[in-house]
């Protein structure tokens, strides 16, 4: 088995492969709170690419989270933090997602192998999962309007590492051991790290600090999302 890390949506037609397995992570914070969407029971997630479209949803009943630029979109129920998204808020339900980033990654990739979802609030299950499944490996980090971002970098890289050493997966490509070497130097103080970035600074801005101290716990949503091709959902597997 191998990993690949693909640092940006642009980019991913020059990694995609036949069978990948693709990992979508956009840490900061659309495939956090999707795991969290689906631990605290939802039905399923469903990721909608456009504004135009989260608003039909919406004018048929669904329940919507919505954001762009960092901000709830006004006719959405809830915005893209985790912390919105309560047992009681979402137990069987079909939640409608709409991100800047994240859910435009799923739609890029929503016709590779297996598609899953990840974040560190549930890598250790995610790793598990990869193995299981056995496929080569893609992580594409959504980054910021494909740019590429550091905090989707640091996750890829703790990801990589992990399977490498605890499964003996080969690291595929420079940008694999680029990610590898920037998490060796994050991991001890991941939030410290992350302060200069230009995506913290962007929460900041809009009152989000509690997010991204949570972005950051390890398996607080021990899920694994996976994309259903047919009903255009995300589940847990």
């Amino acid at each position: 088995m191998k990993i690949d890390i693909c640092l940006s949506p642009a980019l991913y037609p020059y990694y995609a492969e036949e069978g990948d397995t693709v990992i979508i992570v956009d840490i900061f914070r659309a495939t956090t709170t999707i795991c969290t969407i689906l631990y605290n029971g939802a039905k399923s997630v469903i990721p909608i690419a456009s504004v135009e479209k989260a608003l039909e949803y919406k004018t048929n009943g669904f329940l919507v989270g919505g954001e762009r630029n960092a901000k709830k979109i006004d006719f959405a129920d809830y915005g893209n933090s985790p912390f919105d998204y309560t047992p009681e808020r979402v137990e069987e339900e079909d939640v409608v997602f709409t991100t800047t980033n994240g859910t435009q990654a799923i739609n890029i990739a929503s016709d590779s192998g297996t598609l899953l979802v990840g974040a560190f609030s549930n890598i250790d299950a995610l790793a598990e999962q990869c193995v299981k499944i056995g496929n080569r490996i893609v992580v594409l980090c959504s980054g910021w309007k494909n740019k590429v971002n550091t905090e989707d970098t640091l996750f890829a890289g703790a990801l990589a590492k992990k399977l490498h050493e605890n499964y003996k997966i080969n690291l595929e490509s420079d940008s694999a051991r680029m990610a590898v070497k920037l998490w060796e130097s994050a991991k001890d103080n991941p939030l410290e790290f992350i302060i200069t970035s230009d995506h913290y600074k962007r929460l900041i801005d809009n009152n989000a600090e509690a997010d991204i101290d949570y972005c950051f716990i390890e398996n607080s949503a021990p899920v694994v999302p996976i994309y259903n091709k047919v009903d255009k959902k995300l589940f847990i597997l």
